[in-house]
């Protein structure tokens, strides 16, 4: 009876210690939920920060009412917290995901920085190329390259350090608590995760101001943050059907009134795509002595509206050989590298059930932007790269145009049947460091750095070269005895970066997605030429997107086909550009933001309907637009 009272205060005390034990504990809880939410927002500041190259855009970003700043800390906390947990201990979720997502705004600073557009999933799938193209980056700043190493090494050393005495000095979490923080955050941010599908309306995510903008993703990654418009862009590896896409719809299509049909004695065609190939006169205030490009202008028929400024070669080549536009795709995407994973039509599929030789040239490897595959896909019958080319001699850095035309000429007179020929030149590619050549034959004259003038004289010299190897082309094409047809273009502008601030052309280093028509017009078009040694060029194409490139060299070649000259001219004969932001009618007049429009032209929309159809769906279409295909694409989707 005596040891009850002592009894009782033991356990009293005991009830004191497991409460004050409780309460401690809750409280380390509550002081880490908090470190981990001024974490996050440390974290999100510093990835906007370096993502904009503003330290105000940051901060707008963060106090701005309308802006999902706040949204994006709460999504970094549920995930440091659910990382925490399946490692076991405090901080080392952070540990993950801060340099990985420092990275991703780093290289998204660039990418804006050089070519325009920001970051996107699928870049990640062309990584490779990156890697590819920083010798000749380091080669322009050597510098730079050197502090990028210095300063990877030192960051991988930091997290290692750092990651050793977080496991010596923080004690492993109970699985209890694991299981908790696991509890509160997988549900939450599975919830998060749902409301990334742009193409459903979501009442949570527009009450949290997460508007997806897709028709301009400047305007989104601005208003949304980089971390919430990269996951919004996710999706755009799946290409939803259009609105009222159908079997019905695609059966309902106009038949097209021409049929397949080539001339008795058929033509060689060959297409050069060349690399950056533009006229630099157009730059205010500058004189380039002598003319770099007088052979291209005097044969000139049009001009290319590039659906690419500064790079992105592979969304010009695809619509040059398919017909096709990336105007009804997503923002960002890469054909190339993204669908085209089964035979495609093309130029080349047709030609070669026509009996064509069909032989694609790029003397650059072959993986690059995924062109062996794409090549077997168009229907190719080789690609000779820089592995298989038979002379291979460079100009510069790079492989030169010379020797790739070299490779044209001893493949249509070595052909024995008629030759269809696509190359992409590479000599040209950017970046154009000062006295690149060293043997330079062109003055440039302007009101700028040395630096930008030097850049520019180095432009100019490979832009010579181009139009050299064309005159070449030229003439040699004039002494054959087979009809042969030349088309020659430059895929878009190139990455001048600084000489277009200095001269006045560009506001900033790139051109931007959207503008008004007539300074997309500028900043776009690039020299068009299409030739044939029967008829000499031809005259006033105009400015046209790459898509109808295939109609005027069959029509210059003398041959129809139900979609490349009958769609496609019925087409053109209302729009001579169809680009995602702006469409332009056959005499100049402009439809901006169409695609955002209650009612789209039905010849657009049947133009939707039949790419995607052909693309992703049953290629219904197959039997009345691509009648070559059957037994060979139609089959193998099926």
């Amino acid at each position: 009876m005596k040891r009850k009272p002592e009894f009782s205060e033991q356990a009293a005390r005991m009830d004191a210690m497991a409460s004050g034990s409780n309460r401690s504990a809750l409280n380390a809880s509550a002081r880490h939920a908090v470190l981990m939410v001024l974490a996050s927002a440390l974290l999100v500041f510093a990835i906007e920060w370096i993502f904009r190259g503003d330290f105000a855009g940051a901060v707008a970003f963060f106090t701005q009412p309308y802006k999902p700043g706040w949204t994006t800390v709460l999504v970094f906390a549920l995930l440091l917290l659910g990382l925490d947990a399946i490692l076991g201990r405090a901080w080392l979720g952070l540990l993950t995901v801060a340099p990985v997502t420092l990275t991703l705004a780093f290289i998204g600073y660039q990418k804006s920085l050089y070519l325009g557009d920001p970051l996107f999933p699928t870049d990640i799938l062309f990584a490779r190329q990156i890697f590819e193209l920083l010798p000749l980056l380091v080669g322009e700043r050597p510098w730079t390259g050197v502090a990028l190493v210095l300063g990877l090494v030192l960051t991988i050393t930091a997290l290692l350090y750092t990651w050793r005495y977080v496991q010596r000095r923080i004690p492993r979490m109970s699985y209890r608590g694991r299981a908790a923080r696991l509890l509160l955050a997988l549900p939450a941010l599975a919830f998060f995760v749902s409301l990334m599908d742009y193409a459903t309306f979501s009442w949570t995510r527009d009450r949290l101001r997460i508007i997806p903008m897709m028709w301009d993703q400047k305007e989104n990654y601005a208003n949304n943050g980089f971390t919430l418009a990269f996951a919004l862009n996710v999706p755009m590896a799946h290409v939803s059907a259009p609105a009222g896409f159908s079997d019905k719809a695609i059966d309902s299509l106009p038949k097209p009134a021409v049929d397949t049909a080539l001339p008795v004695e058929q033509p060689d065609i060959i297409m050069v795509m060349s690399e950056s190939f533009w006229d630099a006169g157009k730059l205010p205030g500058v004189t380039i002595t002598p003319d770099p490009i007088a052979s291209t202008r005097a044969l000139q028929s049009g001009e290319m509206f590039s659906p690419e400024f500064g790079g992105m070669t592979a969304n010009v080549e695809f619509e040059a050989l398919t017909g096709f536009s990336n105007a009804f795709l997503p923002a960002g995407s890469i054909p190339y590298q993204q669908y085209v994973r089964k035979p495609l039509p093309s130029m080349a599929t047709f030609l070669r059930s026509e009996g064509y030789q069909t032989l694609a040239i790029h003397p650059g490897t072959d993986w690059f932007w995924n062109r062996s595959n794409v090549y077997k896909a168009f229907g190719f019958d080789e690609f000779r790269s820089e592995k298989t080319m038979a002379t291979i001699a460079k100009r510069g850095p790079l492989v030169s145009d010379e020797s790739m035309t070299d490779e044209i000429i001893a493949a249509a007179d070595a052909a024995e049947r008629p030759l269809f020929l696509f190359s992409v030149s590479l000599q040209n590619h950017g970046p154009y460091e000062p006295n690149r050549y060293g043997n330079a034959t062109h003055s440039v004259q302007a009101e700028t750095s040395d630096w930008a003038r030097a850049s520019l004289a180095s432009f100019a010299e490979g832009a010579a070269d181009s139009d050299r190897e064309l005159q070449r082309l030229i003439d040699w094409a004039r002494k054959r005895d087979r009809p042969t047809v030349i088309a020659f273009f430059g895929d878009h502008l190139p990455p001048l970066g600084p000489v277009y601030v200095e001269t006045g052309f560009l506001k900033a280093n790139v051109a931007p997605r959207r503008d008004t028509p007539e300074n997309m017009r500028l900043h776009r078009s690039t020299p068009l030429v299409i030739w044939s040694n029967r008829n000499g060029s031809v005259e006033d194409v105009g400015g046209v997107s790459p898509a109808f490139l295939p109609l005027h060299v069959f029509r210059t070649a003398g041959i129809s086909h139900p979609y490349y000259t009958g769609f496609l001219g019925d087409l053109h004969q209302r729009y001579s550009v169809v680009e995602r932001s702006l469409l332009l009618s056959a005499d100049g007049e402009p439809t901006p933001d169409w695609a955002r429009q209650k009612q789209i032209d039905p010849s657009i929309r049947d133009f939707r309907y039949l790419q995607y159809d052909m693309m992703f769906g049953k290629h219904r279409a197959a039997p009345d637009f691509f009648p070559e295909t059957i037994g060979d694409v139609v089959a193998h989707a099926s």
